[in-house]
């Protein structure tokens, strides 16, 4: 029996030499793709320019134009910044005249202001200088004791007061009359324990003068009880005068003979002179420079003891 052989099914030729041209030629084709790739890049390149606009630019050229471009820029950019500092400016110098237009006005106004000072002051001690003379027919009697039978009959205490102390006025004929006499102030305060002062004005100016002086030379009395006669002023020459209190005594403790002259000025006797002084501060200058005086009128210390 002849032995049939059945044909040979063809061997897959395709996938074989599919798999062989891509061992075969694998380098081949990567190089060649690599070559492709570095012909599209030149095509793409720009190329010179030939002078006209649809020509593509090299890269100097694109560099020029976009430093050009940015020249542009910053030069606008410079301009409005320009005017802006040409306007702060002109605000600052604007703002700087106003200023110193103001600082002439203050200065002005400072002047002004000054001078209205002084003149208030000028008239404030003119007010005060008349008011001080208007009152110089009054006396100012210290230490009466409030008592109705004193209160009720103050013109007559005056004239007992007179007869007292100083007769010899009577004597000589003086008017010693009052046109009035009263308390002050009007009402009574029930804090207060010292008695409020009597202020009588006088018909003769030169009869309250000598009443004056001679009580300047001694303690008056009113029927034994020990009481102050002064000068009757205005209430701010009044406090102006308390001021000297502590060094006028502290003076007179030394020796130094003080006296308050009007309108309140603190004379004293040292080494032989008459000094006078119209503030506190030129007292206390006065004695700091002296060692007779240096440390004995500490107003200070003496208000903090007093305390």
């Amino acid at each position: 029996m002849a032995n049939s052989t059945e044909p040979q099914k063809p061997q897959n030729t395709k996938k074989n030499k599919k798999k062989g041209a891509t061992l075969d030629t694998f380098y081949g084709a990567k190089i060649q793709n690599t070559e492709q790739t570095e012909d599209n890049i030149k095509e793409n390149a720009p190329k010179p320019s030939k002078g006209n606009g649809n020509s593509p630019q090299t890269y100097e050229e694109f560099e020029s134009e976009m430093t050009k471009k940015m020249e542009a820029f910053w030069e606008e950019k410079l301009e409005i910044m320009q005017k802006k500092f040409t306007h702060l400016q002109k605000q600052f110098d604007q703002t700087v005249k106003e200023n110193q237009a103001l600082k002439q006005e203050l200065i002005k106004q400072s002047q002004n202001t000054k001078k209205l000072e002084e003149n208030i002051k000028y008239l404030t001690d003119k007010v005060i200088d008349l008011e001080n003379r208007g009152r110089r027919e009054n006396l100012r009697t210290i230490g009466l004791p409030e008592k109705p039978e004193i209160n009720t009959k103050l013109d007559m205490v005056i004239q007992d007061i007179i007869k007292e102390n100083c007769p010899e006025i009577l004597e000589q004929g003086g008017n010693t009359s009052t046109d009035r006499a009263h308390r002050t102030p009007s009402t009574l305060n029930p804090q207060k324990t010292t008695p409020r002062n009597v202020i009588a004005t006088f018909q003769s100016y030169q009869t309250k003068e000598k009443i004056l002086q001679e009580a300047r030379k001694r303690q008056f009395r009113y029927k034994g009880m020990p009481i102050r006669v002064t000068q009757d002023l205005a209430s701010s020459t009044l406090n102006d005068r308390k001021a000297w209190n502590m060094i006028f005594r502290k003076a007179r403790e030394l020796g130094l003979q003080p006296r308050i002259s009007y309108p309140a000025k603190l004379t004293i006797y040292f080494q032989g002179k008459v000094w006078a002084f119209n503030k506190i501060e030129d007292f206390q200058l006065f004695a700091k420079k002296r060692p007779e005086l240096c440390g004995k009128f500490d107003t200070e210390n003496q208000r903090a003891r007093n305390t």
